[in-house]
Order: C-alpha cells, then sequence, then structure tokens
C-alpha cells in the first residue's frame, strides 16, 4: 500500500508539471511568431527548473532500488543467474502463478523463450553416457504446451496477427494456431479491446510482446486495452517484461490529449524510454485507463539488464522493421508515414531508406514492389529518389533533418503534411514548425520543458538502474 500511495504521490506532483507544461504549449501555440520561441522558452526554464529542483529534492528519498514500485506487483525472481534473461526466460519465477489456472496469453511472433534443453550422448572414448546443455529458443506457447502442465486455453494477437506477418493496418480475423490448434483472437480492428465474454473462464492472463521505445508503435496501445479489460473483469495480468531496445532515448514532442488515438494514447513523447513492464506500471500509477481503473497486474522483470545495454531483437517485430538499424532508424523516419514521402515498404530496406519519385535531385534511386508485409505500398513499381540510411550511425535523437529537407524540397507544400502525421506528432506544433521555417535545433528547444516533466513522470516507474 505504501507504494501504491508514492505512485499516487507521485501523479499529483506529475500533474502539477504537466499543467505548467501545457500553459506553455498555449503560449507558443498562439504565438504569432515561432520565432519568438527562444525568449519565451528562457523565462518559461527559469520558472520550471526552480519548479524541477524543489520536486527533486522531495523526490529524493523515493528514487532507490525499484523507484517506489509497489512490492506486490513484482514477481519475485526465483532463479538467480550471471547471464541475460527476459522476463519470459525467467520461468521459474513465475510457473507457479500458472499452475492450476486457465491461462490466456496476448502474444506474436517476438514471444520467444530461451531454455536449456539437457540430452544424453555416448562418448566412444570415455565410453560412457555424457549430459549436453544446449540453449534453444522456442514460442512461449509451443513452450508452455510441450514443456509444461500450463492450461493454456486461448491466444490474444495485436496488429500484424500472431505470427507477425500482416500489414500495418491490415484487418485480421480471428483463428485457430495450426500447431497447437488454440484459438486466436484478434486485438486489431474492430476489437482493440478483448470483450468480456472472451476473457471468461480465464483465471490470468499473460502479456508477452517485444515492444521497440516508440509511442506510435500500437503494442503498448494494445497494453493498455488489455489492462483496461482486465481491470474491468478483476483479471490479474502478468507482464513479462523485455528490454528496450530504444532505452537510452527520451525525446520529441509530448502527445498532447487532443490528438489522442491508437497510434498516441497517452501524454508522452515519440520515444520514452521505457521497457513494456515500466510502461505498464505507469499506466496503473498515472490511471489512464477507463474511469481511472487499475489492473490487478504482476511484472516478471528482465534479469541482468541495464538499460544502456546494447540489445539486438532475436525475432522481427513486425514485418517491416527487419533489423536493429530499422528500429533505431524507425522513430524519425516513421513521421514520413504522415507525408507523401515513401520510407522503404515495398522494399528489402524497410525504414532505412526514404524518397519518392519527385526528388530527383538524389542519386539514390528504388521501386517499391508487393512484398511481406506491403502488399500494395506506396509508389508500388514506380521508380522513387531519395537517401539509403542503412549503414549510416544510429540515431541518438528523434532526427528532423530528413524531415525537414525533404519538405523544403517539396514543391506544392500545401501537401506535404497529411491528417495522419497530427497523430503521429501528437500535436499541431511540429507541423506549424517545419511550415514556419524553424530549424531543427529551435524545434528541438521547445521540447525541454515536455521532456523535462515527463521525465520526473515516470521516475516511480522505472525498474532498472
Amino acid at each position: 500500500m505504501a507504494g501504491l500511495i508514492g505512485i499516487q504521490k507521485y501523479s499529483f506532483r506529475s500533474n502539477y508539471i504537466e499543467n505548467t507544461h501545457l500553459l506553455f504549449r498555449r503560449s507558443m501555440t498562439n504565438s504569432s511568431d515561432f520565432r519568438m520561441q527562444n525568449k519565451i522558452i528562457s523565462s518559461w526554464l527559469l520558472i520550471v527548473l526552480l519548479v524541477v529542483v524543489g520536486l527533486l529534492q522531495s523526490c529524493q528519498p523515493a528514487r532507490s532500488i525499484n523507484y517506489a514500485v509497489p512490492k506486490a506487483t513484482m514477481v519475485k525472481n526465483r532463479y538467480k543467474s550471471t547471464e541475460f534473461l527476459t522476463g519470459a526466460d525467467n520461468v521459474k519465477s513465475y510457473l507457479s502463478l500458472l499452475k492450476g489456472k486457465k491461462v490466456g496469453l496476448v502474444s506474436n511472433q517476438t514471444g520467444l523463450i530461451s531454455y536449456d534443453s539437457i540430452y544424453s550422448v555416448y562418448d566412444t572414448i570415455s565410453q560412457s553416457q555424457l549430459d549436453i546443455i544446449a540453449h534453444k529458443k522456442m514460442h512461449l506457447v509451443d513452450y508452455f504446451t510441450s514443456k509444461t502442465h500450463v492450461d493454456l486455453t486461448r491466444i490474444f494477437a495485436p496488429e500484424h496477427g500472431f505470427r507477425g506477418t500482416a500489414d500495418a493496418g491490415e484487418t485480421i480475423i480471428d483463428g485457430r494456431d495450426s500447431k497447437t490448434n488454440l484459438p486466436i483472437i484478434s486485438l486489431y480492428g474492430d476489437n482493440k479491446k478483448p470483450k468480456a465474454t472472451q476473457l471468461d473462464s480465464l483465471d490470468i492472463l499473460v502479456f508477452d510482446i517485444q515492444d521497440v521505445g516508440v509511442r506510435f508503435y500500437t503494442y503498448i496501445s494494445t497494453l493498455h486495452y488489455v489492462m483496461e479489460a482486465c481491470a474491468e473483469k478483476n483479471l490479474t495480468l502478468l507482464v513479462l517484461d523485455r528490454p528496450n531496445p530504444n532505452g537510452t532515448l527520451v525525446d520529441g514532442p509530448v502527445l498532447e490529449k487532443e490528438f489522442s488515438s491508437f497510434v498516441g494514447m497517452h501524454p508522452i513523447p515519440i520515444l520514452h524510454g521505457m521497457t513494456i513492464g515500466e510502461y505498464a506500471l505507469m499506466i496503473n500509477g498515472e490511471k489512464w485507463l477507463k474511469d481511472g481503473k487499475q489492473c490487478p497486474l504482476k511484472i516478471v522483470a528482465c534479469e541482468n539488464y541495464t538499460r544502456e545495454m546494447p540489445y539486438s531483437l532475436p525475432a522481427k517485430p513486425s514485418p517491416n522493421l527487419p533489423n536493429d538499424q530499422a528500429i533505431k532508424l524507425y522513430p524519425s523516419l516513421c513521421l514520413f508515414e504522415g507525408t507523401p514521402i515513401s520510407v522503404g515498404r515495398g522494399t528489402n530496406k524497410q525504414f532505412q531508406i526514404y524518397g519518392s519519385p519527385k526528388q530527383k535531385s538524389h542519386p539514390y534511386t528504388f521501386i517499391p514492389m508487393p512484398n511481406l508485409g506491403a502488399k500494395d505500398p506506396l509508389y508500388n513499381g514506380k521508380e522513387c529518389y531519395g537517401e539509403d540510411l542503412s549503414t549510416e550511425p544510429a540515431p541518438q535523437q528523434l532526427e528532423l533533418k530528413w524531415l525537414i529537407s525533404s519538405y523544403n524540397e517539396w514543391e506544392d507544400k500545401t501537401n506535404f503534411f497529411t491528417p495522419f502525421f497530427t497523430k503521429l506528432a501528437g500535436t499541431k506544433t511540429l507541423q506549424n514548425q517545419i511550415e514556419a521555417g524553424l530549424s531543427e535545433e529551435e524545434i528541438r528547444k521547445s521540447w525541454e520543458i515536455g521532456l523535462a516533466a515527463f521525465k520526473l513522470m515516470r521516475q516511480p516507474y522505472l525498474i532498472y538502474n
């Protein structure tokens, strides 16, 4: 209970700063000349600095191990290892929570578990049997059904489907898993939130999906709706945590409430720097669920993980994020999805290139064609001119230079931004700033207060040092 009180206390403080931030944003939005930002920011930063210093001093005692995370929420580690383990890998810590219960699982192709398989071989030299330990991977569904007595009754799948092969935005229908014959319920399209009847007879729901730490990547929106459904049914949700491959980055404009959608539900920046488990704690602690309800939540943390640890995903999180470079470039290049610029869907360099048929000043060319995850890509069969970023150093921030330069090159600027751009940005301000000719440095400066407020808000929910 003390932990929960601590979270509510932080929520009050973060809301105070958020209100200050909103007041700042209104003054910025109503300003007739965006280039007055630096003067406005200077005065506001001075005010906020005093507020932040006071809050940091009062928050110091809670910034110890686990950062005031409710102890009842964190599943105690029953298996100490010197190796890195995801929450799913740490099976000895949570298997007892599933014993004798009817279990549902929210997952996709990223729900892999690493385990040790022991088998015996005959050594002809020593003429004796030797036990060999092999490190193997399999999907959690297959592990539950073949290696344990877990009573797994149904699977829930997010955008892109259970096997992760569907296009972005493609409607997924319910069905059955071809390998286990378990029923699969789609949590996309018209059924983003599990219905009460779809949770009937379940005793516990497990969530195991690899996220990439970006606000408009919809797996955290699925998490929100799953938590909301569990809160309404008083059903325990067990989150198996996984690393955030963009875990050191907190950057971009903070979403404004009026621009909430499935590609951005909460007042967070584009890069939030949290794992899926930490984000679940924030949803609960900030009472973002419908009617302020809170989900009965359990989290299995990663072992031997730090936010700075490089992490290469063992499986593609979605069809158009094929490798580490695409995952690093995705936060910056995805903003092009709200413009006439292609991000390489329909090529083998998705989210590593960008261009269009009109940008002929660029020497690099590519031709989008239908492929896995892009049945009808933008500029299908047409030659596009642009830039190849596949070998560039991975960005260490949300980069705007490619977006700004493309806008400046575009002949008819009135049709460059689509309404979807505002949903992705989470604010109308970014489009206005680019149209007004602000530099990237000036735009980034306008994010500072919002990012400072968010970092304070997220502090009590961070699991990892």
